[in-house]
Protein backbone atom coordinates (compact mmCIF):
# COMPACT_ATOMS: atom_id res chain seq x y z
CA UNK A 1 0.00 0.00 0.00
CA UNK A 2 1.32 3.39 -1.10
CA UNK A 3 1.02 6.24 1.79
CA UNK A 4 1.06 9.59 0.22
CA UNK A 5 0.52 12.91 2.45
CA UNK A 6 0.05 16.79 0.57
CA UNK A 7 3.02 19.17 1.94
CA UNK A 8 3.51 22.38 1.31
CA UNK A 9 6.46 24.40 1.65
CA UNK A 10 5.74 26.90 4.68
CA UNK A 11 6.36 30.85 5.59
CA UNK A 12 8.89 30.86 8.60
CA UNK A 13 7.62 33.93 9.31
CA UNK A 14 3.90 32.53 9.80
CA UNK A 15 3.38 31.86 13.37
CA UNK A 16 3.24 28.15 14.51
CA UNK A 17 -0.16 28.54 16.63
CA UNK A 18 -1.67 30.36 13.74
CA UNK A 19 -0.77 27.91 11.18
CA UNK A 20 -2.17 25.04 13.66
CA UNK A 21 -5.33 27.00 14.77
CA UNK A 22 -5.99 27.31 10.90
CA UNK A 23 -5.99 23.15 10.77
CA UNK A 24 -1.89 22.30 9.60
CA UNK A 25 0.59 20.96 11.39
CA UNK A 26 3.93 23.06 11.07
CA UNK A 27 6.78 20.20 9.93
CA UNK A 28 10.17 19.85 8.37
CA UNK A 29 11.65 17.52 5.92
CA UNK A 30 15.67 16.92 5.79
CA UNK A 31 17.54 14.08 4.67
CA UNK A 32 21.16 12.58 3.60
CA UNK A 33 20.69 14.52 0.61
CA UNK A 34 18.20 16.46 1.19
CA UNK A 35 18.00 20.18 2.51
CA UNK A 36 15.88 21.04 5.90
CA UNK A 37 12.76 22.60 4.45
CA UNK A 38 9.98 24.17 6.46
CA UNK A 39 6.53 22.06 5.40
CA UNK A 40 3.02 22.15 6.39
CA UNK A 41 0.67 19.33 6.38
CA UNK A 42 -3.23 19.11 6.75
CA UNK A 43 -3.24 18.03 10.43
CA UNK A 44 -6.18 15.44 10.20
CA UNK A 45 -4.66 13.90 6.92
CA UNK A 46 -1.35 13.66 9.41
CA UNK A 47 -3.25 11.71 12.11
CA UNK A 48 -4.45 9.49 9.89
CA UNK A 49 -1.31 8.87 8.10
CA UNK A 50 0.44 8.67 11.82
CA UNK A 51 -2.42 6.27 13.04
CA UNK A 52 -2.28 3.53 9.84
CA UNK A 53 1.67 4.38 9.30
CA UNK A 54 3.40 5.22 12.31
CA UNK A 55 6.75 5.93 12.76
CA UNK A 56 8.28 2.61 10.55
CA UNK A 57 6.32 3.56 6.85
CA UNK A 58 7.98 5.53 4.32
CA UNK A 59 5.52 8.18 2.76
CA UNK A 60 5.77 9.65 -0.12
CA UNK A 61 5.25 13.14 0.42
CA UNK A 62 3.86 15.13 -2.83
CA UNK A 63 3.79 19.22 -3.76
CA UNK A 64 7.32 19.74 -2.92
CA UNK A 65 9.35 20.47 -6.03
CA UNK A 66 9.64 16.44 -6.51
CA UNK A 67 8.21 13.94 -4.73
CA UNK A 68 10.18 12.67 -1.68
CA UNK A 69 10.33 9.37 0.05
CA UNK A 70 10.42 9.67 4.34
CA UNK A 71 10.04 8.29 7.53
CA UNK A 72 8.16 10.40 10.15
CA UNK A 73 11.61 10.53 12.33
CA UNK A 74 9.62 12.38 15.31
CA UNK A 75 6.59 13.82 16.39
CA UNK A 76 6.37 16.35 19.35
CA UNK A 77 3.57 16.07 21.31
CA UNK A 78 1.15 18.78 23.70
CA UNK A 79 2.29 18.22 27.01
CA UNK A 80 -1.19 18.77 28.27
CA UNK A 81 -3.25 17.60 25.69
CA UNK A 82 -1.26 14.50 23.92
CA UNK A 83 -1.69 16.25 20.39
CA UNK A 84 0.83 16.72 17.73
CA UNK A 85 2.54 19.98 17.61
CA UNK A 86 5.14 19.53 14.66
CA UNK A 87 6.71 16.89 13.39
CA UNK A 88 9.91 15.90 11.38
CA UNK A 89 10.42 14.06 8.23
CA UNK A 90 13.46 12.37 7.37
CA UNK A 91 13.68 12.03 3.39
CA UNK A 92 14.87 8.53 2.19
CA UNK A 93 17.27 8.58 -1.06
CA UNK A 94 17.35 6.02 -3.74
CA UNK A 95 19.36 3.15 -2.82
CA UNK A 96 19.93 4.29 0.60
CA UNK A 97 18.91 1.89 3.18
CA UNK A 98 17.46 2.83 6.79
CA UNK A 99 17.62 1.76 10.24
CA UNK A 100 14.23 1.44 12.05
CA UNK A 101 12.37 -0.40 14.73
CA UNK A 102 9.71 -1.95 13.37
CA UNK A 103 6.91 -2.74 15.91
CA UNK A 104 5.60 -6.69 16.32
CA UNK A 105 2.39 -7.77 15.81
CA UNK A 106 1.21 -10.66 18.14
CA UNK A 107 -1.31 -12.90 16.59
CA UNK A 108 -3.62 -15.94 17.62
CA UNK A 109 -3.79 -18.17 20.49
CA UNK A 110 -1.62 -19.97 21.59
CA UNK A 111 -2.88 -23.61 22.53
CA UNK A 112 0.25 -23.72 25.48
CA UNK A 113 -2.30 -21.25 27.15
CA UNK A 114 -5.81 -22.38 26.17
CA UNK A 115 -5.54 -26.15 26.87
CA UNK A 116 -2.22 -26.27 29.36
CA UNK A 117 -2.79 -22.99 31.26
CA UNK A 118 0.56 -21.63 30.24
CA UNK A 119 1.39 -17.62 30.39
CA UNK A 120 2.26 -16.53 27.11
CA UNK A 121 5.33 -14.04 27.97
CA UNK A 122 6.39 -11.23 25.23
CA UNK A 123 9.67 -10.86 25.46
CA UNK A 124 9.98 -8.22 22.52
CA UNK A 125 7.89 -5.90 21.34
CA UNK A 126 10.10 -3.92 18.49
CA UNK A 127 12.35 -5.21 16.20
CA UNK A 128 15.97 -3.11 15.05
CA UNK A 129 16.88 -3.60 11.18
CA UNK A 130 18.74 -1.89 8.84
CA UNK A 131 16.43 -2.71 5.37
CA UNK A 132 15.85 -1.49 1.92
CA UNK A 133 12.63 1.28 2.68
CA UNK A 134 11.34 -0.65 0.02
CA UNK A 135 11.11 -3.91 1.69
CA UNK A 136 9.98 -1.89 4.90
CA UNK A 137 7.32 -3.69 6.58
CA UNK A 138 4.51 -1.51 8.68
CA UNK A 139 4.52 -4.62 11.17
CA UNK A 140 6.22 -8.10 11.72
CA UNK A 141 3.96 -11.17 12.67
CA UNK A 142 4.06 -13.23 15.03
CA UNK A 143 2.01 -16.07 15.44
CA UNK A 144 1.90 -17.29 18.77
CA UNK A 145 -0.68 -19.70 17.76
CA UNK A 146 2.93 -22.16 17.32
CA UNK A 147 3.19 -22.40 20.75
CA UNK A 148 2.04 -25.47 21.60
CA UNK A 149 3.75 -26.63 25.01
CA UNK A 150 4.87 -25.26 28.16
CA UNK A 151 8.39 -25.21 26.79
CA UNK A 152 7.46 -23.68 23.63
CA UNK A 153 9.69 -20.70 22.11
CA UNK A 154 9.41 -18.47 18.99
CA UNK A 155 12.79 -16.71 18.03
CA UNK A 156 13.92 -14.15 16.17
CA UNK A 157 14.71 -17.19 12.99
CA UNK A 158 11.35 -18.07 13.23
CA UNK A 159 10.06 -14.55 11.87
CA UNK A 160 9.64 -13.82 8.34
CA UNK A 161 11.58 -10.72 7.70
CA UNK A 162 12.32 -9.14 4.49
CA UNK A 163 15.00 -10.03 2.24
CA UNK A 164 17.63 -7.20 2.49
CA UNK A 165 17.12 -7.06 6.62
CA UNK A 166 20.06 -6.88 8.40
CA UNK A 167 20.11 -7.09 12.61
CA UNK A 168 22.94 -6.23 15.26
CA UNK A 169 21.27 -8.94 17.17
CA UNK A 170 21.12 -12.81 17.56
CA UNK A 171 18.96 -14.93 15.75
CA UNK A 172 18.78 -17.39 18.21
CA UNK A 173 17.01 -14.51 20.88
CA UNK A 174 13.44 -15.12 22.26
CA UNK A 175 11.01 -13.55 20.98
CA UNK A 176 7.78 -15.00 22.84
CA UNK A 177 8.20 -17.81 25.35
CA UNK A 178 5.48 -19.91 26.94
CA UNK A 179 5.64 -19.54 30.84
CA UNK A 180 4.55 -21.70 33.79
CA UNK A 181 3.15 -19.85 37.11
CA UNK A 182 4.52 -20.96 39.94
CA UNK A 183 2.57 -21.32 43.18
CA UNK A 184 3.06 -18.89 45.98
CA UNK A 185 3.92 -20.33 49.85
CA UNK A 186 0.77 -19.90 51.74
CA UNK A 187 2.14 -17.64 55.01
CA UNK A 188 0.48 -18.28 58.39
CA UNK A 189 -0.69 -14.77 59.55
CA UNK A 190 1.52 -12.68 61.86
CA UNK A 191 1.34 -13.52 65.69
CA UNK A 192 -0.09 -10.24 67.68
CA UNK A 193 2.72 -10.01 70.29
CA UNK A 194 0.83 -7.52 72.33
CA UNK A 195 -1.84 -9.80 72.87
CA UNK A 196 0.48 -12.36 74.34
CA UNK A 197 1.43 -10.16 76.67
CA UNK A 198 -1.69 -8.92 78.13
CA UNK A 199 -2.42 -12.36 78.27
CA UNK A 200 0.26 -13.18 80.41
CA UNK A 201 -0.49 -10.41 82.31
CA UNK A 202 -3.74 -11.53 82.79
CA UNK A 203 -2.75 -14.74 84.21
CA UNK A 204 -0.12 -13.64 86.91
CA UNK A 205 -1.01 -14.92 90.13
CA UNK A 206 0.41 -12.37 93.13
CA UNK A 207 3.12 -12.89 95.45
CA UNK A 208 2.33 -13.73 99.01
CA UNK A 209 4.45 -11.06 99.88
CA UNK A 210 2.73 -8.66 97.87
CA UNK A 211 -1.08 -10.10 98.82
CA UNK A 212 -2.45 -7.20 100.92
CA UNK A 213 -3.12 -7.93 104.63
CA UNK A 214 -0.83 -10.79 104.22
CA UNK A 215 1.66 -11.34 107.27
CA UNK A 216 5.16 -12.71 106.72
CA UNK A 217 5.27 -16.02 107.80
CA UNK A 218 8.67 -15.51 110.01
CA UNK A 219 6.60 -12.75 111.86
CA UNK A 220 3.48 -14.36 112.43
CA UNK A 221 2.77 -14.86 116.67
CA UNK A 222 3.12 -17.92 118.43
CA UNK A 223 0.55 -19.82 119.66
CA UNK A 224 0.79 -20.92 123.52
CA UNK A 225 -0.14 -23.81 125.12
Amino acid sequence: MTLELIVQKRNTSQKAKALRESGSLPAVVYGRKTESTPIAVERKAFDKILKSAGESSIITLKGLEQDKQALINDVEVDAVSGEPIHADFYAIEKGQKVTVSVPLEFDGIPPAVKDLGGILTKVMHELEMEVDPTELPHSIKVDVSKLEALDSQIKISDLALPPSAKLEVDLDEVVAMISVAKEEPVEAPPVDLSAIEISEERGKKPDAEGAEGAAPAALAPEKKE
